[in-house]
C-alpha cells in the first residue's frame, strides 16, 4: 500500500512539473507569436456560408429583439441596452451570449428585423469587446465558437451592411484568426484545441485567398482527430455530450469541403464513421443518453439531427475497450456500465469517478441510473456529482474511487482534473446464449485501502434477469486490511416507486408503465434519498438502494433485479 501512496505522489508531482515546463515554453514562445500575428492579413471576402445543423426557434427571434437573453439557465433583460454592456449574471451566460451561437434562431425566423437585430448585435459586440482581452468573450474555445457562428450565419449579419461595416466585420475575423493561431502555438491543449481547429478549417474554406490558412489548419484538425477520437469512436474524455457537440460540427465542415470542391482528410470521415455507433452505445431505450463523465440532460433535438446523419443506421457498439465503455442487451433490456479507467489530465475537468458503475433500463423505462451532471451555474453540485457516491456502485469509506485535484489542494494549478484513479481496469466479457456476463476489476481503492474491487454482471437471455455480484478483496497479504465501511449504492429514476419488502431483503421497484422488478439480496437493503440531475426541467429528487457494512477478507454482496409476472406479484409487505 506505501508504494501504491508514493506512486500516486509520484505521479502528481509529475503533473505539477508538466504545467511548469508548459508554461516556460509559452514564456519562451512569445516573440515568435508576435512575429506571427504582424505576419497576417485579414481574409477579405467570405465566398460560402456553412450549415448550422443545430435546431433552431424562430420565436426567439422576438425574445432576443424585444431584449431577453437567456442563456446558462439565467435569463437577462437588457431594458434597451446592448447585452454586451451589461454585468453577467455568470461566466457561462457570458460564454453563451460572446459565441453567438443564438444568431440561428434570428436567421430562422427570416424578417428583416431579424437580420438588422443581428448585424446590430455584432456590431455592439465589436464595440464592446472587438478586441482580444481577458474574460469569457476571450477563451479560446467562446471565439472559436463565435468565428464557427459568424461563418455560418454571415448571410443575415451581412444582409443589407455597407463597406463599412462589412469591413469591420472581416477586420474582426482576421482578428480572432490570429488569436486562435496564437492560442495554439502557446500550447492550447485538450478539447479546445479540436474545436479551434474545426474554426480555423471552417475559415480556411470559406474565405478568400485562406489556402495557406486550410492546409495548416487541416493538417491540425487531422492530427487532433487521430489523437482525440479513440479507435471505437469514442472521445478521449469518455464524455457522451461531447459526442454530439463534436458532431455537430464535423458534420457541416464535411459538408463544407464538398462545396468547395476539396478533398477533406481522411481522419474526418473516419472520424464520423466510429463516432456514430458509439454514439449509440450509450443510448436508452427512452432515447436518453447514459450518464457518464460529464453527461447532463440528453438534449433530444440535438441527438435526433445528429443521428438523422449517419447514412447507413450502425447498430450500437456493445464491446468499447478503448473508450472504456460495455452494453449488454437482451430483448427490451439494456444495461451500459462504464469499464474505463479515467482520461488523460488534460480531458479529465468533467470525467467522474465512477468505474465499474451501470444504468439499467427496461424498454422506454429507465430503472438504474447514475445522478448525472448539473448545468454549469452549479459549482458545488457538480463537484458531488462527480463523486462515485453520486454513481451505481460500490463505495469503500465515502471514498471516491478517484482523486480529484480540488480535493487535494492542487486546484490553483490543475483545476478540475482528475489526478488519480483505477489503473488498470480488467474486463472480461462473454456473449453466450444463455446471455451476456461482464466481470469488471479495478485498483481505485487500492492506494488508500489495500482493496481491489470486482463487480459481476450477468444480463439473462429472456431481459428479464440481471444478476449481480460485487466484490472486495485484500491486495495484500492476508489478514492485513483495515476494516472499513463501504456502500453499494443503486440509484433509482425518479419515475420508479420501491418498497421494502421480505423484512427488508429486497425491494419492490414499480415503473411507470406497471411493470414490476424485485431488486434481491441476502443484505438488508435500505431505501435513502438521492438526487436525479439530468431532468429536463431541472434536478428531481429520487431515492436509491443501499446496501452497507464493514470491508473484510474477500467480502462478496450478490445481488439480483428481477421481473416479477403477473402471477408473481404478491410481494409480502415489509415485516
Amino acid at each position: 500500500m506505501a508504494g501504491a501512496i508514493l506512486k500516486d505522489r509520484l505521479h502528481v508531482a509529475g503533473l505539477l512539473a508538466a504545467r511548469g515546463a508548459s508554461a516556460l515554453w509559452r514564456l519562451s514562445m512569445a516573440p515568435w507569436r508576435l512575429m506571427t500575428g504582424l505576419r497576417q492579413r485579414p481574409p477579405e471576402r467570405l465566398l460560402i456560408a456553412p450549415q448550422d445543423i443545430r435546431t433552431s426557434d424562430p420565436t426567439l427571434a422576438a425574445d432576443i429583439y424585444a431584449g431577453y437573453f437567456a442563456f446558462g439557465g439565467k435569463i437577462v433583460n437588457a431594458h434597451g441596452r446592448s447585452p454586451f454592456e451589461l454585468e453577467p449574471r455568470s461566466e457561462a451566460w457570458a460564454r453563451a451570449l460572446s459565441s453567438f451561437s443564438w444568431l440561428r434562431h434570428l436567421r430562422a425566423a427570416d424578417t428583416a428585423i431579424a437580420k438588422a437585430n443581428a448585424r446590430a448585435l455584432v456590431e455592439d459586440f465589436l464595440t464592446a469587446s472587438g478586441k482580444p482581452g481577458h474574460g469569457p468573450a476571450w477563451e479560446p474555445r467562446t471565439a472559436a465558437r463565435r468565428l464557427l457562428s459568424w461563418l455560418s450565419q454571415s448571410p443575415i449579419i451581412l444582409h443589407g451592411a455597407d463597406r463599412v461595416f462589412y469591413r469591420r466585420f472581416m477586420k474582426s475575423i482576421g482578428r480572432t484568426e490570429q488569436f486562435l493561431e496564437r492560442k495554439l502555438a502557446e500550447g492550447l491543449a485538450g478539447e479546445d484545441r479540436l474545436i479551434v481547429a474545426v474554426a480555423l478549417v471552417e475559415l480556411g474554406l470559406c474565405a478568400e485567398g485562406a489556402g495557406k490558412l486550410l492546409q495548416r489548419s487541416t493538417r491540425l484538425l487531422a492530427e487532433e482527430l487521430q489523437r482525440q477520437i479513440l479507435p471505437d469512436g469514442g472521445h478521449v474524455s469518455r464524455n457522451p455530450q461531447i459526442l454530439i457537440d463534436l458532431l455537430l460540427d464535423l458534420l457541416p465542415l464535411r459538408q463544407t469541403y464538398a462545396a468547395r470542391g476539396v478533398q477533406p482528410p481522411s481522419q474526418l470521415l473516419n472520424a464520423i464513421d466510429r463516432m456514430m455507433p458509439m454514439l449509440r452505445l450509450f443510448r436508452h431505450g427512452d432515447g436518453t443518453l447514459a450518464l457518464f463523465n460529464g453527461m447532463g440532460v440528453t438534449p433530444p433535438e440535438q441527438l435526433a439531427t445528429v443521428l438523422a446523419y449517419d447514412d447507413v443506421r450502425a447498430r450500437a457498439l456493445t464491446n468499447a475497450p478503448h473508450s472504456g465503455y460495455q452494453r449488454l442487451e437482451m430483448q427490451d433490456a439494456i444495461v451500459i456500465v462504464d469499464a474505463g479507467r479515467p482520461p488523460p489530465p488534460i480531458f479529465s475537468t468533467r470525467a467522474h469517478a465512477g468505474c465499474a458503475s451501470f444504468e439499467f433500463s427496461v424498454g422506454a423505462q429507465r430503472l438504474v441510473l447514475n445522478c448525472g451532471s448539473p448545468d454549469a451555474n452549479r459549482a458545488t453540485a457538480q463537484e458531488a456529482a462527480r463523486m462515485t457516491a453520486a454513481h451505481s456502485t460500490l463505495v469503500v469509506d465515502d471514498t471516491s474511487s478517484c482523486r480529484f485535484a480540488f480535493h487535494v489542494g492542487l486546484r490553483k494549478w490543475l483545476g478540475d482534473e482528475i489526478v488519480s484513479g483505477p489503473d488498470p481496469v480488467d474486463v472480461e466479457r462473454r456473449d453466450e446464449a444463455s446471455g451476456s456476463t461482464l466481470v469488471i476489476q479495478h485498483n481505485g481503492y487500492e492506494p488508500r485501502f489495500g482493496l481491489i474491487h470486482q463487480r459481476r454482471l450477468a444480463l439473462h437471455r429472456d431481459g428479464k434477469w440481471l444478476d449481480g455480484a460485487d466484490r472486495l478483496r485484500a491486495s495484500g497479504p492476508a489478514g492485513s486490511m483495515e476494516r472499513r465501511p463501504f456502500a453499494l449504492r443503486f440509484h433509482i429514476h425518479p419515475n420508479v416507486r420501491l418498497k421494502r419488502v421480505r423484512e427488508g431483503h429486497a425491494v419492490l421497484c414499480v415503473l411507470p408503465n406497471g411493470r414490476r422488478w424485485l431488486f434481491e439480496t441476502l443484505w438488508m437493503a435500505e431505501i435513502e434519498e438521492s438526487i436525479f440531475f439530468a431532468a429536463p426541467d431541472g434536478p428531481r429528487a429520487c431515492a436509491q438502494i443501499v446496501i452497507e457494512g464493514e470491508t473484510e477478507d474477500d467480502l462478496e454482496i450478490a445481488w439480483s433485479f428481477r421481473q416479477l409476472e403477473k402471477k408473481k406479484r404478491d410481494a409480502a409487505p415489509e415485516g
